[in-house]
């Protein structure tokens, strides 16, 4: 049997997979080597901090060396880094997690809650946030230098250079405390309770993540649709009598959101990280509140698992923005 062409007919087949497959495949390769080398750098930081995790744990009013050293071989500190580094790897995989330093819960019961929590807040701001972005930037667009375009840019641009503090203490002072006092200052749930059982504890979590990201997407959608409502296609179509809202909805916008997306994905990242600050400033049992909690106790645990799920949210999303960017551009998710 001739053999002599199957390198050549695999090439073949390679080639003409499917786009998405084939962006698939690329990004999903490099987001594993992605978080492996993430998990290196998470070891190595956590075991370069000053101290270690037996004297954070014992604090400084008890630190005799025999009871030292007998946490550490609890803790197993005393163990090659290598060795360290592989148990906890490998819990990663298995679903053994270890226990908190601090508290001694699982690190899986202490930080799923809290994963749920951030989960529900980063999802309606991004949605909320996305949405009202792609709106004003497409309403901004269809009235290029008029007074809504021009009130738009000043206030995204204005908005843009707040940090997300300010945002929040800016909406506590407008609505919780001394102008309006119509929204919890605090956003701190009930035990056992999730963020849909208390919405209203949402509310300015939300808005201020919503108020930090919109002008963002807001901007690339107004420079996307105008490029695209000045395009040959769009005035070909306004030249054979289209109606301007066909023109808008089916011509333009499906252009010119391609782009806009990525910046989507790009404020559902910058949403990872703002929680950190915003969960802080509202008491809100999230990922990012136990984040400060861990790093303040050095719970080496709880600070490697949180960073590990961040990371692969990183790489999800943006695997994510990536292939919705690709269905959303007609040319490019053909097959060739």
């Amino acid at each position: 049997m001739d053999t002599s062409h199957e390198p050549v007919h695999r090439e073949t087949a390679r080639r003409d997979a499917h786009p998405i497959l084939r962006l698939v495949q690329r990004r999903v390769a490099s987001g594993v080597l992605t978080l492996f080398l993430v998990s290196v750098v998470i070891f190595v930081a956590t075991e370069i901090l000053p101290g270690n995790a037996a004297e954070a744990i014992l604090g400084r009013n008890d630190t005799s060396p025999r009871r030292l050293h007998a946490l550490e071989l609890q803790l197993h500190l005393n163990r090659p880094a290598v060795g360290q580094y592989w148990t906890w790897l490998s819990g990663l995989f298995t679903g053994h997690l270890g226990r908190s330093l601090l508290n001694h819960q699982p690190v899986w019961s202490l930080v799923e809650p809290r994963l749920v929590d951030s989960a529900a807040l980063v999802l309606v701001a991004g949605v909320i946030g996305s949405l009202l972005g792609v709106a004003l930037g497409a309403a901004a667009a269809l009235r290029k230098d008029g007074k809504l375009d021009h009130a738009s840019s000043v206030i995204a641009l204005a908005v843009t250079s707040l940090p997300e503090f300010v945002v929040a203490v800016g909406l506590i002072i407008l609505l919780s405390t001394t102008i309006w006092h119509v929204l919890p200052a605090v956003s701190l749930l009930p035990p056992d309770t999730y963020p849909w059982n208390s919405p209203q504890l949402l509310i300015l979590p939300s808005a201020t993540l919503v108020i930090v990201i919109v002008p963002y997407t807001m901007r690339m959608m107004r420079a996307s649709m105008i490029e695209a409502l000045g395009s040959d296609y769009v005035e070909m179509a306004r030249l054979k009598g289209v109606p301007e809202r066909r023109i808008v909805l089916v011509h333009a916008l499906p252009n010119a959101i391609a782009p806009t997306i990525q910046v989507i994905g790009l404020g559902f990242l910058y949403l990872a990280g703002g929680i950190v600050v915003v969960e802080y400033v509202f008491n809100f049992p999230g990922i990012g509140q136990e984040l400060v909690y861990a790093v303040n106790g050095r719970d080496i645990p709880v600070i490697q698992f949180v960073v590990v799920i961040l990371a692969a949210f990183y790489v999800f999303v943006n695997i994510l923005a990536d292939v919705v960017a690709l269905l959303a551009t007609p040319r490019r998710r053909i097959a060739r």
